[in-house]
């Protein structure tokens, strides 16, 4: 009876979102990686945590970025600790870069996937290493790619059109972080996960810099905003 109970205990992970946050956006620019995330938690459909950051440093060369439950990044973020530590203590002058980090996230995400118990986030990777910038992604079942920008979640729909349109390899810093708010702003008037309260960073050869949270402007008066429904067909 203790088994039975025990091993129906141990089944009881994450194998629903509760807590979730949403879309990553990340960037290469002239100089490095910019990451974009707001920083809401939504419990279901309520915004019930508005100061969730959701963008962490990964030993001395990587930027990661989590879409989705907040309680599987946070225990990816225990694995990378480890991996990282593991690393270090070889003391051989080497250390992993967002490659090596990208690959063993891959890993982890389709060996869970594998097991029927997935981490359920979607990660943004990108970092500096040796002159070479790299960014990459992998989804809650291991599918990865690398890109010289991506988004997740809503993002895929609302802010890569964008970033086709305006992306271009030698954008400086100002103009990399103008298209990134863009993006947001984007995101804020039409997903209902998303909260006016972001962060940016930025990780080049120098190190990496995470902004201190700020709101965007907006203006919620557009014609289409005041009654969206007017002319639809079958409305109320």
């Amino acid at each position: 009876m203790d088994t039975l109970l025990s091993s129906e205990g141990d089944s009881q992970r994450t194998q629903y979102p509760y807590v979730t946050g949403t879309s990553i956006i990340g960037i290469k620019y002239k100089d490095g990686i910019l990451m974009a995330a707001d920083m809401g938690g939504s419990y279901g459909s309520t915004i019930r945590y508005k100061s969730v950051e959701r963008l962490k440093q990964v030993g001395k060369h990587s930027l990661i970025g989590a879409s989705g439950e907040i309680s599987d990044f946070q225990e990816i973020q225990k694995y990378l600790d480890e991996l990282i530590l593991h690393d270090n203590m070889w003391d051989d002058g080497n250390s992993l870069g967002p490659k090596e980090v990208h690959n063993y996230l891959t890993r982890v995400m389709y060996n869970r996937r594998n097991k029927f118990d997935p981490l359920w986030n979607s990660l943004v990777i990108g970092g500096v290493k040796n002159g070479q910038k790299y960014l990459g992604s992998v989804s809650m079942i291991g599918v990865h790619f690398e890109d010289d920008h991506i988004a997740t979640g809503f993002g895929n729909h609302l802010a890569r059109p964008i970033l086709r349109e305006e992306w271009r390899e030698d954008l400086s810093f100002e103009e990399g972080v103008k298209l990134l708010e863009k993006c947001m702003r984007n995101l804020l008037y039409r997903d209902r996960s998303a909260v006016n309260k972001l962060q940016i960073a930025k990780i080049t050869e120098e190190g990496l810099t995470v902004s201190q949270p700020y709101s965007l402007k907006t203006f919620w008066n557009f014609a289409a905003f005041q009654n969206p429904t007017v002319g639809a067909e079958g409305s109320w």
